[in-house]
């Protein structure tokens, strides 16, 4: 049985530049690294960097981090003086801001909890919606 998230791998084309976005930027917190990656933490997520041609993608796949409300202007204000291009405005519940890192994987920064989601469904459900 599946138990949770264990870590999730990037690939990047410049471990220097994603190194800097993620720990300078993003405030992740860095553990080691070598010749081609690096592992890093946020809270109890394993982030680990693998060197490699990323892989462009179309589609709505991104990974949220999570943030405290306390923290989410000044985090918005520091994305925006480091020039971090946005992919998208939110529209969900919840403060969101959606970037993109040096290699164009879509990230959300975003202030909520899977129970605070599940409770706007409540009032405004998505098309479709059947609860499970």
């Amino acid at each position: 049985m599946i138990t949770g998230l264990n870590h999730i791998t990037l690939a990047v084309s410049d471990l220097e530049r994603s190194l800097h976005f993620y720990t300078q930027v993003l405030g992740l917190k860095g553990h080691v690294k070598w010749d081609s990656g690096a592992y890093l933490s946020a809270g109890d997520l394993w982030l680990c960097l693998s060197c490699d041609e990323p892989c462009p993608k179309n589609d709505y796949t991104h990974f949220a981090f999570d943030i405290a409300a306390s923290d989410f202007d000044a985090c918005c204000t520091r994305l925006k003086d480091a020039g971090v291009p946005q992919w998208k405005m939110n529209k969900s519940e919840g403060r969101s801001v959606y970037i993109l890192d040096p290699d164009g994987h879509k990230l959300e920064i975003h202030v909520g909890s899977l129970e605070s989601r599940l409770k706007a469904l409540k009032s405004k459900p998505y098309s479709g919606l059947v609860w499970l």
